[in-house]
């Protein structure tokens, strides 16, 4: 395993300060972590596209410009959950929005539900888009996408902004779907997938498919980490439902040189729930120069 005395990214240090003043002033907010804010409106003026990739149609949405980034998000959801990041994260970066295979508006086939897969999937509508590299920024299984992408395909990741992914099956707490939010939020998933999906009556299947892919993935061993060159930083909320706490920080360990970054009174949702706090943290990652590249 990799050592390093401290797992904090030096540029993650910076913002320390600020964050715990965002915590003092904002004590009220104790209980952010506990809300499902509304997942945002689709943004407005991005343009839009469905890449024909591995036997399905990708829907993608860009705007701004800049390096590349690319906004993967969690599984049953779709990309209109970064919508409350896109327009600052797009004045300094090309900003790539892309629903994975099967939910929001792209499409699935046959082919069992795996990381290894929708990775793959990102490489070719980088291909598409004739981008040699990117920053990926994921949350949940993007954030495992991403750092799939990272061990896979080191040459076409600059960056890696993971937050709350699992690199085992045993990262994930037990009865996540049974805590209050969580059910919430598949209530909600299943609400936009009727009205994204090209088969709308088709959610029982699709989640079903996904479930069966969590069961037994991800499953990388700490060797397999180890071998990530891009700067990364494991970022989570102090009060996430579903990602084990020990989890992160050994990811963060393992991983050479990772940064670990937990924002205060927040949860699986940080995005929605603190998205200022959220974005400036990934774009003090994405522009530090001090990273390794």
């Amino acid at each position: 395993m990799h050592t390093k005395p401290a797992i904090l990214l030096a540029g993650v240090l910076a913002l320390a300060p600020a964050i715990a003043q965002v915590e003092t002033q904002h004590s009220h907010w104790g209980t952010r972590w506990q809300r499902l804010p509304a997942t945002p409106v689709p943004v407005a003026g991005m343009q839009t596209g469905y890449a024909d990739v591995n036997g399905i149609q990708l829907y993608y949405a860009t705007t701004g410009k800049g390096a590349p980034v690319i906004l993967l998000h969690g599984g049953l959801a779709n990309s209109d959950y970064w919508g409350l990041q896109v327009t600052e994260l797009a004045k300094h970066h090309q900003v790539i929005l892309v629903d994975s295979r099967g939910h929001g508006r792209s499409t699935r086939n046959a082919r069992p539900y795996g990381y290894d897969l929708m990775t793959d999937d990102i490489i070719a509508l980088m291909d598409r888009l004739h981008l040699p590299t990117a920053a990926i920024v994921g949350w949940s299984d993007g954030a495992i996408i991403g750092l799939d992408m990272a061990m896979r395909y080191p040459q076409r990741v600059s960056k890696v902004f993971a937050f709350a992914p699992s690199t085992t099956t045993q990262g994930v707490k037990a009865g996540t779907e049974k805590n209050p939010l969580f059910a919430a939020y598949i209530s909600r998933a299943e609400e936009e997938y009727k009205k994204l999906s090209a088969t709308p009556n088709d959610y029982a299947n699709f989640r079903r498919q996904i479930s069966q892919m969590w069961q037994s993935q991800p499953g990388w061993r700490d060797e397999d980490l180890g071998k990530i060159t891009a700067p990364v930083m494991i970022a989570d909320g102090d009060h996430d439902e579903a990602i084990d706490r020990n989890h992160l920080e050994h990811i963060a360990a393992t991983i050479p040189d990772a940064g670990l970054l937990i924002l205060p009174t927040v949860s699986h949702f940080a995005f929605l729930q603190a998205p200022k706090e959220f974005t400036d943290a990934v774009l003090h990652f994405l522009d530090d120069k001090t990273s390794r590249t």
